[in-house]
Formats: C-alpha cells, structure tokens, sequence
C-alpha cells in the first residue's frame, strides 16, 4: 500500500480542556459497543486473506551475532541473519538430536549448534529448511503454510505506513491467555477507550462505523473513525481523529487522520504461541508504533529515537496491561459459552 502524507497543519493542535468531564459522569457508551457490531468487523476481518504470514517479533532483535527463538501456533522456530544480513528463519530443533537451537550462537551469518557443533547457514541441510520470511524494516514476519492453510502469498499484507527514515518508531510485545481473535476484538472496540484508559485517552466519540451486515471480506465501509483527545499533562490534551481498519485477519491499523501526529500509524498483530501447561492458548501481542510529524521539534525527536523508544514500549505496555486483561477475560468467557 502507498502511503500518502497528510496535508501541512501550521497550527498548534494542543489543547486546554475546560469544564472536563468527570470520569464516571462522561457518557456512557455500552449501548454503541454493539457485540453483534463487533463480531461483524471481526467476521469480516477473519474472512481476509493473511497469505499464511505470522509476525515473529521486533526486526531488530533479530542480529547477526545471535540466535532468536520464538514459537508460532506450536512451531518451535530460530531465527538470525545470515552474512549478507538477511533474515533466516527456520526450525527451531536441530537436525541431529533435537537441541534448541535458540540457545545456539551465530558467527559470521552461520549458526552452530551448541550440543555437537552442527553449522546451518541458513540453507536446507540435513533435513532441516528454512521457511519463507521477511522482513519490512520494523517487523519479521515468517511464513507456514502447514498451519496458516490458506494460499500462500509472496509477502505479507502490509498497511501502509509513513517512511521509517523520517519517524520514530517502537515495537511492544506482550503475552497473553486468549486466542488472536480476541486480542483483534479488543481493537475492534474503541468504545471502551476512556472508560477503560482514563488515564490515556479522553473526550471519545466513534463518528463513522461499519455496517454489521457487510459481507465477510468485504473492506467496503468497514473502517471505524474515532474522535479522542490523547491526555498529555494535567488538562493539556492532544485532540485527533483515528480511523481503525484490519488489513488481514490478525492485524488491527489505527491510522491517525487529523490532530498531532497526523499520518502517524499504530499495527497491532497477534500472532498465536501455542498452548501453556495447562492447555490454555497463548497470544503474543506485537504492536508497532510509527509516529511521525512535521513540527519542527519532531527534527529532534528523530535524533533521539533509541531514548525514546523505550518510552513508547513503556505506553504501549501500560496500555496493553488493560487490554490484555480484557482479551483474556472475552476469552474465559466465551470457552464458557458466553
């Protein structure tokens, strides 16, 4: 997808709440958050086509001079960079007898089994081969096809997003009790955004909703637009519009249209684990954060990004406390036929 920036806003987007609405006087808005509305943006998102492709993690924790383990939907994996700095990924088990090969180190783009020495370069050997992957220069996707079952695609399904050279940019990953549906419900549901985060978001008002009779598949009016001002210090607050969208059927893009930080983009993938000790699912949250500005200020921004964005893990991650709790619990729920 192409991206396209927003147009110039000269003028300073920050504002002074008055007459602020107490949190438990502000409008209710259970009778908006329809479930059967819910449930139809998330039918038609599952019905989209993923192309078997799973998010492996933050694209930079994946070095040349290590190993990274990760498992997807049961499917223990490795991955690393092979000498030339591309992405490998590939079984997590060693060929021989079976080490964890996420505990192996990498040199010079090959990784060596650290039971017997066992050297993979990312090439098929010894039965062991690597599956497709790629990665988009925040995320490393992998691609399975035994497990994904759909039609296999060349690459992901990306949304568009503004150039990465020019923003800040972090990846959040957390770890919850629940299935990706759930964790993709949570973000289908931005009703619950200043009752349940009061200490984020205020002023919320979803203005545009799909239709819950909307084809399965279909991308037609199947966007939710949101009005919310972002708190930011005491009545200080940073008014935007945000429209909501699912690309695919684990993705959830909230796309900021107006306000501070227009064109910035917020991905949020759940890419399944597997089950626990107790048999109960597994879902990794992996949410990438690109902001993006044409403040002046935001020059300085860019120059600091490696301090800042320890900072935007730590707001995701307060975030996702709350959501995750939500996703786990929609989870019980429903095993429980409710």
């Amino acid at each position: 997808m192409t991206y396209t920036p927003p147009p110039r806003r000269p003028r300073s987007p920050l504002r002074l709440r008055k007459n602020a609405t107490p949190w438990e006087r502000q409008r209710p808005t259970w009778r908006d958050a329809k479930p059967s509305l819910i449930d139809a943006s998330l039918k038609r998102a599952l019905a989209r086509p993923s192309g078997n492709w799973f998010v492996l993690g933050d694209s930079r924790d994946i070095r040349a001079d290590t190993s990274f383990g990760q498992t997807v939907a049961g499917v223990e994996l490795v991955a690393w960079r092979n000498e030339r700095g591309d992405l490998v990924v590939g079984p997590g088990a060693c060929p021989h007898l079976g080490a964890p090969l996420r505990d192996s180190p990498v040199s010079c783009g090959t990784l060596i089994c650290h039971w017997h020495g066992l050297s993979l370069d990312g090439r098929p050997f010894a039965g062991w081969e690597p599956y497709p992957s790629f990665d988009d220069g925040l995320l490393a996707w992998v691609r399975l096809d035994d497990i994904g079952g759909e039609q296999p695609l060349d690459q992901p399904v990306l949304p568009a997003r503004p150039p990465l050279a020019g923003a800040v940019a972090g990846v959040y990953t957390g770890l919850g009790v629940c299935e990706p549906d759930d964790i993709v419900a949570n973000r289908l549901d931005p009703w619950h955004g200043a009752w349940f985060h009061p200490y984020s978001f205020v002023d919320l008002t979803v203005r545009d909703q799909p239709a819950t009779a909307s084809e399965p598949g279909s991308a037609t009016d199947d966007a939710l637009i949101v009005d919310v001002s972002f708190k930011l210090a005491g009545r200080l607050v940073a008014p935007v519009t945000a429209v909501f969208t699912a690309p695919e059927p684990r993705t959830v893009v909230m796309l900021i249209t107006e306000g501070e930080g227009a064109g910035s983009v917020v991905e949020t993938h759940a890419t399944p684990v597997g089950a626990d000790i107790h048999g109960r699912p597994r879902t990794a949250v992996i949410e990438a954060v690109v902001a993006t500005s044409d403040r002046r200020g935001f020059a300085v921004a860019r120059v600091i990004t490696p301090v800042l964005r320890p900072l935007v893990r730590a707001a995701a991650g307060r975030l996702w406390r709350d959501d995750l709790a939500y996703a786990e619990r929609r989870w019980q729920l429903r095993t429980r036929g409710r």
